[in-house]
């Protein structure tokens, strides 16, 4: 009996050590990681005025300022430069891990994923046609493993596999939060993306470190929204609009999920990348003397569907989504990394606009700005098959108010539902 108290107060020392090591680590990781992703942000603004003579803002998303010939060396160059950074990291070092492999136990490589995520960060401030948010969360991932690593060596009580595990999806989705100011999406994409485990335990170590991240990538960006749209009130034909805009956008987002997902697999890893990825920057750049929006994560064409009036602008902004979506999986496929969740909410809200052009004649008074949102969330619920993280992910970057929780919730619902389906058809 004695023998027995004694073991059982044994484990539950261990288990209070275990705890203690995991809120520690939780909070530096936290920190670490929104160092991370704010110098990222520092670095994206650098180079997209070394390169481009223009700084992001919420009010000039794209580079409309820069001269046409600029933008087109811009994406060239920096097209150039990351094709043989990359060429290198494949072929002449150890190859970087992505985060899924890293939860199964893979290192990540230190300045291999350094040098990779800056690349990352390095193209699209030069103009490349990919998402930013890969970057911040593959460094989240490696920094959380190194601080696991710095952990056994001063032997601290090890963590069980599982939170180990915890803690590596925890600074990925970190790191999005730290340069999108957005913790809850962050959250959801340790939970439902990566984890797809949804427990107290789960969402308090992620959703603290999110909010870490947040508050210091927040030092230089504040907290200002992402998208400007305006006030919305909640209105029986809003809901009316959603029945037809999820829909479609759910077909959609499936199949530019589809088309990333064969770009990804696809994807030109050896000595093609040095004229490949040079010829998408080339056609990249010849675009945006017209087009500059199709430039970066795509940013600036969700900005020009929000601000959208008119069938004929709306029109010429379908077309400019079509170029987006193409022109984003062929720079993956041609050797690229980046992500994809900002240009498929670039896609969805040039969908919701056009959608929305034909609609407002039949429910006028809507916002247009209103079925834009719509089509960008539901876009990407599908793109992403993450309903709550497409959901929170508008809410934090647009600072939308309570009113859109319903039309939302209900259209990423309905988009997510025939999503699936239709992705049934192609398994």
């Amino acid at each position: 009996m004695k023998n027995t108290l004694q073991k059982n107060n044994v484990k539950s020392d261990q288990s209070i050590h275990q705890l203690m090591v995991l809120i520690g680590g939780t909070v530096l990781i936290g920190i670490v990681v929104g160092l991370s992703s704010l110098f990222l942000g520092l670095l994206l603004e650098y180079v997209e005025q070394l390169f481009l003579n223009y700084e992001e803002t919420v009010w000039q998303p794209a580079p409309t300022g820069t001269i046409p010939v600029r933008r087109l060396f811009s994406v060239l160059i920096g097209s150039v430069i990351a094709a043989v950074i990359w060429w290198f990291l494949r072929t002449k070092t150890k190859p970087t891990v992505g985060i899924t492999k890293a939860l199964s136990g893979e290192k990540m490589p230190f300045w291999q994923t350094i040098l990779h995520v800056m690349t990352q960060i390095f193209y699209v401030g030069t103009g490349g046609s990919v998402g930013r948010e890969l970057a911040p969360r593959e460094a989240g991932a490696m920094l959380a493993q190194k601080v696991g690593s710095a952990f056994e060596k001063f032997s601290l009580p090890q963590l069980s596999s599982d939170d180990r595990k915890l803690l590596i999806a925890s600074a990925a989705g970190a790191g999005f939060a730290g340069i999108y100011i957005a913790p809850i999406t962050g959250m959801f994409f340790c939970t439902e993306i990566l984890l797809k485990k949804m427990t107290v335990r789960t969402v308090t170590v992620s959703l603290s470190m999110s909010t870490i991240a947040m508050l210091i990538g927040s030092i230089a960006k504040g907290f200002k929204p992402y998208y400007l749209v305006g006030d919305a009130k909640l209105s029986v034909a809003t809901l009316l609009v959603v029945l037809v805009i999820a829909p479609l956008c759910g077909i959609a987002g499936s199949l530019f999920r589809k088309l990333c997902q064969w770009a990804e697999k696809n994807q030109t890893r050896k000595n093609n990348i040095l004229w490949q990825l040079p010829m998408m920057g080339l056609t990249t750049g010849l675009i945006s003397i017209i087009f500059p929006e199709v430039m970066g994560n795509g940013r600036s064409l969700a900005q020009l569907a929000i601000n959208s009036e008119g069938f004929l602008s709306v029109s010429l902004l379908l077309l400019g989504a079509l170029t987006k979506m193409v022109v984003t999986v062929l720079t993956i496929r041609f050797g690229a990394a980046g992500g994809t969740l900002t240009p498929a909410i670039a896609i969805g809200a040039v969908l919701g606009a056009f959608i929305g052009s034909f609609l407002l004649y039949l429910v006028p008074g809507i916002p247009m700005w209103e079925v834009v949102i719509l089509g960008a969330a539901t876009l990407l619920a599908a793109s992403q098959q993450a309903p709550l993280m497409a959901l929170f992910m508008i809410f934090e970057i647009c600072h939308l108010n309570y009113a859109m929780l319903l039309p939302l919730g209900l259209g990423v619902l309905i988009s997510i539902v025939i999503s699936r389906k239709v992705l049934g058809q192609f398994n």
